[in-house]
């Protein structure tokens, strides 16, 4: 599998990564329902097998077991085969918070989740250490600058942002540089393209994209009936995009990249990640797996590249389905 450097780091990383908000369950206010940790473990292992060399995780999802779970998958593996370890902090929570988080900039906080992270995680260093959100807007700098100083004291290899818009990033590169951003980016949600997609290429700064695939919107096994059945704890059981009347919308645009994989013996999935892929400054996607055979399913995503008539179909059905 090909790879590719990310931002003004000195990794290359496959075009495909592991996302963990799903291992982590369903016990935090952005869980997706019941998970397994046997099931968890095998998917790590899958994606590490299968030529996957990098695993986004954060302290919040499932309030830090996401972290224990990728710590132990780790520690199983031979240490050549020792993956990228990407995690965030600023999304805090207490015993008391029941499964609520909240957001926190300060620096004696990310101190604390840096620490902690290091010993779920069971590493000596956190190869890229992201800020979760941007929240509060007003302590950004004391943020940023405490990331800064984790990197400085060989707690953190290199240092990047998640969901920050370009005056944001601007703000923090005055402080330290950018290794990388992660933003959402789907066929569904294209907002980036406009002005920070372009912004992170002038700069040098790495883009790793999560959710490609709309949360599983566009795998091609999304139905109405299967959203009707999520469990109340998935959030997105309650979310506009799983919601009528852009469901419909949605599970058609799915139906379409379906059509158009089958002419490569690709999945729905693969086709999705692959759109997402295309864009010159997106260095990789994070692919979330609940279950091995998943991986299995997208993994030919990293290689598949569509045609100049597969992209103009799919941008005739966006312009005909706003």
């Amino acid at each position: 599998m090909q790879k590719r450097r990310l931002g003004n780091t000195d990794m290359e990383i496959t075009p495909l990564g592991l996302g963990t908000w799903a291992i982590g369950g369903g016990n935090w206010s952005f869980g997706w329902g019941p998970q397994d940790d046997a099931d968890s473990l095998a998917a790590i292992h899958k994606a590490l097998d299968l030529g996957i060399n990098w695993i986004d995780t954060a302290a919040a999802y499932g309030l830090g077991h996401s972290e224990e779970i990728v710590g132990r998958a780790v520690r199983e593996r031979a240490p050549n085969e020792r993956p990228y370890i990407f995690t965030k902090c600023s999304l805090v929570w207490d015993e008391t918070s029941n499964g609520q988080v909240r957001n926190v900039l300060k620096a004696d906080s990310i101190r604390r989740e840096a620490e902690a992270s290091l010993r779920r995680l069971g590493v000596e260093v956190i190869d890229l250490y992201q800020i979760h959100w941007p929240v509060p807007d007003e302590d950004i700098e004391e943020g940023w600058s405490t990331l800064a100083e984790l990197q400085r004291a060989g707690k953190v290899r290199y240092i990047g942002v998640s969901n920050f818009n370009v005056a944001q990033m601007e703000r923090a590169r005055a402080i330290a540089p950018i290794s990388s951003l992660q933003p959402p980016y789907s066929l569904i949600h294209r907002e980036i393209e406009a002005e920070i997609l372009p912004y992170c290429q002038q700069h040098n700064i790495g883009v790793i994209v999560y959710s490609p695939m709309a949360s599983g919107l566009l795998t091609g096994r999304m139905t109405r009936e299967r959203v009707a059945a999520l469990p109340d704890n998935d959030w997105r059981k309650h979310h506009p995009d799983f919601q009528e009347p852009r469901l419909s919308r949605n599970l058609a645009l799915a139906k379409l990249l379906g059509d158009i994989g089958y002419r490569y013996g690709r999945t729905a999935g693969e086709v999705a990640v692959a759109w997402t892929l295309r864009h010159p400054a997106v260095t990789g996607a994070i692919v979330g797996a609940r279950r091995p055979e998943q991986i299995s399913e997208l993994i030919g995503a990293a290689e598949f590249r569509l045609s100049p008539n597969d992209l103009e179909e799919i941008e005739n059905f966006l312009r005909a389905n706003p």
